[in-house]
Parts: structure tokens; sequence; C-alpha cells
């Protein structure tokens, strides 16, 4: 069969079982687990969990918050405070539009944000200003940050408290993307089956 014009299969298959691969080697499950325990401790003190992204990410937030809050509520745990900075458009819109969007998740944060808090960002580049901003102001109330990235983990790699890094090829969003839905999947089975 002729392939007039199209990337070849084989290229994209590599990339894709090279990069998810690595998410099952020891030093990737040893990170898992550890982001496991963080998201663990702060449910069992009641602390909120805070969870952003843009684009992809963003819908990828908003699907994990849903299992986080339904999927966990098991083996009488207490339930997961957990909400998505990406999920209120009217508030979103509001903020870009009055302060810019660096602040979409900022703003919402201020209101919120309390020491002992969590906030997990997913962003493939880990160079969105949002996010970055989201980091600091974090930072500065003593919530604990966490990282889902792709790339070479970009600025907030080095601003964050723990992160997870499907390494690849920069522009690689859809494997980056994957990887990081496939890493909820993996922490949401973790905190579900917690004894």
């Amino acid at each position: 069969m002729q392939t007039k014009g199209l990337t070849s299969l084989g290229s994209i298959l590599i990339e894709y079982q090279r990069a998810l691969t690595g998410v099952f080697e020891k030093p990737f499950v040893d990170s898992i687990y550890r982001v496991a325990q963080l998201l663990s401790d702060a449910r069992d003190r009641s602390a909120t969990i805070y969870i952003a992204g843009n684009g992809g990410s963003a819908s990828t937030a908003s699907h994990w918050v849903n299992d986080l809050g339904k999927a966990t509520k098991t083996n009488n745990r207490p339930p997961m405070r957990v909400m998505s900075l990406s999920d209120n458009v009217s508030w979103l819109t509001a903020l870009a539009n009055d302060e810019g969007y660096d602040r979409i998740f900022v703003g919402q944060l201020e209101n919120f944000a309390r020491q002992g808090d969590v906030l997990v960002m997913l962003s493939a580049s880990g160079n969105s200003i949002n996010l970055i901003r989201a980091a600091e102001l974090a930072k500065s109330r003593g919530v604990l940050t966490v990282a889902l990235l792709g790339f070479d983990g970009g600025v907030l790699k080095t601003l964050v408290d723990d992160y997870l890094l499907i390494p690849t090829a920069k522009g690689s969003y859809g494997v980056v993307e994957s990887g990081h839905s496939m890493i909820c999947h993996l922490l949401t089975a973790i905190l579900a089956n917690e004894q």
C-alpha cells in the first residue's frame, strides 16, 4: 500500500513506545509512588489538591479531578478534596480579560490556597507562564507543588517540589499528553486501592 506524503507509522510507533515504556522503568515507578504518597498524605490531612493545565493538559486535569474525586472513595478512606483550576470558564476568561492570561490560575489560588495544600500542574513544555506564576504563588503560601512534564521539563522542573518527566523531543505533545493521562490513571489506581 502506498502512503503518499504520510509520515512513517513505524517512526511514530517507535517514539511512543520509547517514551511510554519509560513510565514502567524502576526509577520512574519509584517517582510515581513518591507522588502517590504525597497525594495520599494530602488526603489524610484534608488538604486540597488543585490541578491545572492548558489545552490538552486542561482536559487531562479535568478528567483526573473526576477520577480522584470519585474513584478513590473506597476502603473507608477520607474523600479527596480536589479541584481543577482549568474548569471554571467564566472565571478563567474574566481573569484572562481583566488581569492577563498569566493570572488565570494565580487568581483562583489567591482565593483558596493554604499551607499544606498541593498544586499539581500538567505541562508538556514546562514553560507556560500561567503555571510558572501558579508555582511561585504556591511556594509563597507553603503549598506543595508537583508537575507532570514532557520535553526537557522546562522552567517548572526547577520550581516544583517534585515532578514526573516524560523526556521527549520538543513538540511531541501527543506522546507527552498520552503519557500524562496514563500516569494519572496509575496514580488514581494506587490511591483507590490504598489500604
